[in-house]
């Protein structure tokens, strides 16, 4: 499925492609001489509103298609017609950090770069002092911080494939205690834009050490130094990218202007994945471009997820998962792909267990698959999710693992009883876009779209949450390996930054004399 906005095609994972005309026959106009107006934040129900399968709640000109194309202008644009704070900031605000609407990357001048580096970073001393940790001045705004959130809260309209299924959900949902601190703020800055390319793809950020993490922004793959405050750019995507090794079928010419819909990064290993579902590799300890390729020809095969994992051999793989209804698993000592299944419907996330003897498959169906990573045979099916799912993460004790949908829940699955799920836990707003355990299983952290991320004690069986609350839609989430930091990818047109988190720690004096 993908969002026809003012003559120009926002693709969507789902089917194939089909038209939908979403306002009267007597007011519909050629689009390309009647643009699309940006709606007023009286009438804009805020997120994924623009993206609604109900006709009454989309501004006049909005068209639905199925497709799988689209300039990378336009979807800056798209993405504006629903930013979270879209018209409540000052206008000098504004005026001074709205992103130019280009073909190419929006550059802020190195000079100013460095002039509001310090007021763009927040630090705990900061919030101390009264400063929100996004930087928003409220007491300049014309809404206050509650009134605003209570607003977000009764207007954000999730986008769903099937009507009614997270009002439905919410019927199941386990109770859970808030209020838990399990990760303090620790810092967000502005000098780097998390961005995002799809709205139902949200896997643009990766920790690979508390200090370490890569994200996209705009056309750049980017690291940023959480101890130095530096960004530094590892792939410019914008122009010609070409493999600088030569293997078994690498595509040697490259490519140009690669839209990147998702992204992975671990064991030194980065890869990104393609709207057309181009793959490129980079291995950060090495100069270049390793290897570039297409894992599908398919009109319809944008990578939904990439999941990179170590065989018990020691060699390094991953999984790539397609729109064409494919996951392909590729050998990267040998740079090639090793086995490709096909299943029934697209394939929005896999998730390897720690193990390697099973894999969680989820895409456009309400039911989940348990299958066999060798064979690609189903072992079992997962069902109690009411729409299509696009996260999945497993525990790192190998038996229990969870699964994210757009009925606004994740459930959590025991493997030595799928019958039901053991738990099924609630969003606020929206879906469930991204999920991530901690290395030592101690904490389970689930996305929605944009304001929250809910952080679970998975020792009280779900029980008891930590809730972060901010504003902006969620390019991403990672804890560090050593699960001591939380990273934040939030995209917005004035307040885009990288919000990171520190687990909170309790040393008693004994602690400190050992």
């Amino acid at each position: 499925m993908a969002l026809f906005l003012a003559g120009t095609v926002l693709p969507v994972a789902g089917t194939p492609f089909q038209f939908c005309l979403l306002q009267p026959p007597e007011t519909s106009r050629l689009l390309a001489s009647n643009p699309a107006p940006v709606p007023s934040p009286d009438t804009e129900s805020q997120g994924e509103r623009c993206c609604s399968r109900n006709p009454e709640v989309l501004e006049p000109n909005l068209v639905l298609f199925r497709s799988n194309c689209l300039p990378f202008a336009v979807f800056l644009w798209a993405m504006s017609l629903y930013d979270g704070l879209a018209g409540v900031y000052p206008e000098e605000e504004e005026d001074r950090h709205a992103v130019q609407m280009g073909d190419s990357d929006y550059e802020e001048d190195e000079s100013d770069q460095s002039t509001c580096k310090a007021t763009e970073d927040t630090t705990p001393m900061d919030v101390k002092k009264g400063k929100d940790i996004q930087g928003i001045p409220w007491d300049r705004m014309n809404t206050t911080r509650d009134r605003y959130r209570q607003a977000r809260l009764q207007q954000y309209a999730n986008f769903e494939n099937i009507p009614n299924s997270g009002r439905t959900s919410e019927k199941e949902c386990t109770p859970a205690e808030k209020g838990q601190v399990y990760y303090e703020f620790q810092h967000n800055t502005r000098s780097v834009k998390s961005t995002i390319l799809h709205f139902q793809l949200r896997n643009l950020v990766w920790a690979t050490t508390r200090h370490d993490v890569y994200l996209m922004s705009y056309y750049s793959v980017l690291h940023w130094s959480a101890l130095t405050r530096e960004k530094q750019e590892i792939i410019d995507l914008q122009g010609h990218v070409a493999p600088c090794e030569k293997h078994h079928g690498n595509f040697s010419e490259g490519f140009y202007h690669t839209q990147v819909s998702t992204l992975a990064v671990k064991n030194n290993l980065l890869v990104t994945g393609g709207f057309h579902g181009e793959i490129i590799c980079k291995f950060l300890d090495r100069r270049g471009i390793s290897y570039c390729c297409k894992s599908t020809n398919d009109d319809n095969g944008i990578t939904n997820s990439l999941e990179i994992y170590e065989k018990p051999s020691g060699s390094l793989h991953f999984l790539a998962s397609n729109n064409d209804c494919g996951v392909r698993d590729f050998d990267m000592e040998k740079f090639q792909i090793c086995n490709n299944f096909r299943f029934a419907w697209p394939v929005n996330h896999t998730s390897l267990s720690p193990d390697g003897k099973l894999a969680v498959i989820v895409g456009d169906n309400p039911d989940g698959l348990l299958v066999d990573p060798n064979s690609g045979k189903t072992v079992h099916d997962l069902r109690g999710h009411l729409d299509y799912s696009f996260a999945s993460a497993w525990n790192p004790d190998g038996r229990t693992f969870a699964t994210g949908n757009q009925d606004k829940t994740c459930r959590v699955w025991d493997i030595r009883n799928l019958s039901k799920s053991i738990a099924v836990l609630g969003g606020n707003i929206g879906a469930i876009r991204s999920i991530r355990y901690t290395s030592d299983g101690k904490f389970l952290a689930m996305a929605e779209p944009a304001d929250f991320i809910h952080i679970f004690d998975v020792d009280s069986g779900y029980s008891r949450k930590q809730e972060l609350d901010f504003f902006g839609e969620i390019a991403g989430i990672s804890f560090s390996p050593d699960t001591e930091a939380l990273f934040v990818g939030v995209h917005d047109r004035a307040y885009s930054s990288l919000l990171q988190f520190s687990r909170r720690r309790f040393y008693s004096y004994l602690d400190s004399t050992l």
